[in-house]
């Protein structure tokens, strides 16, 4: 339990700093200045409203807590319950993010206009209480960010979306979806006690009361209309993800992957999809396509009829898992847009399987919109049960299953990136499945995959993390043998001579065992274990490094700025090799 606390706690602070968080800031950091002390005036007075006296009232500085309060209690009951209880009482799926941007916009209004704050308060001024007061109702704005609030997809996301659509709730799901919320809104906490700091210090803030009443309501307003026609989308687009490498290090972890059993059970249909490496350049052999399961509804097919992949032997079919608000969803598109326009007629069929992060994302309506908004004409189905989700074992938004003509999976690929690489694999399958088939030119769609460091990022060895292996041999677990490539991209390693792989790390099997690394970095190191040495070369400078004990971090090499540079490293029988980390 203290395991999966941890890991929602850490999964949602990296959410909490992610770029889906921006649009709601502006938000926070005007409700934390209403929390701030304002000085008294010597005697009593008003301010004369439309007529309306209206008596300066005492602000609860605990507001910028409430406010962050009620996001969490709404998020957590939204995103585990909402769904489960819109269906039980026959509304639509998207009603409390409606309510939401009510509430919303009635706070915003209530603030520019007093008159209309007044009457929002009269059902509250019949409740028992010393001091009725709309600006202590800062757990209200809460409840409306929380309803609408839609933070970035990642895998401890994905696992707390599957047990509330499925309704597998149990204490280790709401221990993990509370830490998640908790940890997602800690840095919204920080910058809602920086408003308040600022609007306690600056003399601007402190004598310009009703104005920043004022702004922080028109704030309030955009955010609503602005997230009733996704606005704030099209700034996340704008914006890198710069969250997305910690994201994928959470994904990846084999030990988080366990904690929250990410994609559901194995089973005899999807058993065989762990012999795919997720995003390998080669194709490989997974198995059986899993069968698409559980399918509320579909749209552009004819009649809207379902898809039965059995009836589409003989055509290669992508699987893409998506869903209409995800931002790094929206950035693939335009790929997978491209190819089913480009290969349609060369035997490509593409669907699109709609599997919701959140309740708004299950209503027909709203997928058709967001369907004919991004240029999609493939088929898509709506996977709101996440049956086909958990059928694939899929983790991600977006993930592509390559499918070829005998119904085999053959590459799958989690995230964004590598387009060139899939595309090239769709080409290569196109062309066994009809050896007389004429391709058009590849497609020339603009990767807007974000740059997130410049340097290479952190290069698992292990069987199960890899993800930038550059030799043509397997990657399993097991005893194998591989040669250096001629070429080897930049930010790759390869392997040459006899090695044990293992799901962690790797071991010389041969005395001849090395690993080379194409890299970007000031700093080079490696994660070592056992006992033996490990000799480096880089350029003209060989070094011997002695390796005793537990894993721990060797340094290989350092310069003085950032550098690409290749280093061939010998490692001694008797040292395991986890990874190399950079600086």
């Amino acid at each position: 339990m203290l395991t999966l606390a941890l890991i929602g706690l850490i999964g949602g602070l990296v959410t909490g700093i992610s770029p889906c968080i921006l649009p709601v800031l502006p938000v926070v950091f005007f409700s934390g200045a209403q929390g701030a002390r304002r000085a008294r005036p010597a005697g009593k007075s008003t301010v004369a409203t439309g007529g309306v006296a209206v008596a300066p009232r005492p602000v609860s500085r605990a507001r910028p807590y409430l406010v962050i309060a009620g996001l969490v209690v709404s998020f957590t009951l939204v995103t585990l319950f909402g769904s489960l209880l819109l269906s039980v009482l026959g509304l639509p799926q998207d009603v409390l993010r409606w309510a939401g941007l009510v509430v919303l916009a009635l706070i915003g209004v209530g603030l520019i206009v007093p008159r209309f704050e007044h009457l929002l308060e009269k059902p509250f001024s019949l409740i028992p209480q010393r001091s009725p007061d709309a600006r202590r109702g800062g757990f209200a704005l809460g409840l409306a960010l929380g309803a609408v609030y839609v933070p970035c997809a990642g895998p401890v996301l994905a696992a707390i979306t599957v047990a509330g659509s499925t309704g597998r709730i149990g204490v280790d799901t709401a221990v993990l979806t509370v830490t998640f919320a908790v940890g997602a809104a800690t840095p919204l906490l920080v910058f809602a006690l920086a408003g308040r700091r600022v609007a306690e210090r600056v003399r601007a803030f402190r004598k310009r009361q009703r104005g920043i009443r004022v702004a922080a309501g028109a704030v309030m307003l955009a955010l609503a209309v602005g997230l009733v026609f996704n606005l704030p989308q099209l700034l996340q687009r704008a914006i890198p993800d710069y969250t997305s490498g910690l994201q994928d290090r959470i994904g990846d972890s084999e030990q988080v992957r366990e904690a929250l059993d990410l994609g559901g059970l194995v089973n005899d249909q999807n058993k065989d999809l762990s012999k795919c490496s997720a995003a390998a350049t080669e194709l490989e052999r997974c198995g059986a396509a899993p069968d698409i399961k559980g399918i509320q509804q579909w749209f552009n097919t004819p009649g809207n009829r379902p898809v039965d992949l059995r009836q589409l032997r003989g055509k290669v079919v992508l699987v893409d898992f998506w869903a209409y608000s995800c931002i790094n969803c929206q950035r693939s598109l335009p790929h997978v847009t491209a190819w089913d326009a480009a290969y349609r007629d060369a035997g490509l069929r593409v669907i699109g399987v709609h599997a919701p992060e959140y309740a708004f994302e299950k209503e027909p309506r709203n997928v058709a919109s967001a369907a004919r908004r991004l240029g999609i004409h493939y088929p898509v189905a709506l996977d709101n049960s996440l049956a086909t989700w958990t059928n694939y074992r899929n983790r991600y938004w977006p993930a592509h299953y390559l499918i070829d003509a005998d119904g085999t999976v053959r590459h799958i690929k989690f995230g964004e990136g590598d387009y060139d690489v899939t595309e090239k694999l769709i080409r290569r399958l196109l062309a066994g499945a009809d050896p007389g088939v004429r391709l058009p030119a590849p497609t020339d769609t603009t990767d807007d995959t974000p740059d997130i460091a410049d340097i290479t990022r952190e290069t698992y060895l292990g069987s199960t993390k890899r993800v930038n292996f550059a030799g043509d041999e397997p990657y399993r677990a097991g005893d194998r043998s591989f040669a250096f490539p001629r070429e080897q991209a930049a930010n790759t390693f390869a392997l040459a001579g006899g090695w044990t792989l293992t799901s962690q790390h790797i071991t010389p099997a041969s005395a001849s065992a090395q690993v080379r690394l194409d890299y970007r970095a000031k700093e080079v190191r490696m994660v070592l274990a056992g006992h033996g040495t490990v000799r480096y070369t880089a350029g003209d400078t060989t070094r011997t490094v002695d390796v005793s004990g537990r894993p721990g971090s060797y340094r290989l090499l350092s310069t003085r700025d950032v550098e690409r540079g290749t280093v061939t490293v010998t490692v001694s029988r008797g040292v395991q090799a986890y990874a190399f980390t950079f600086g």
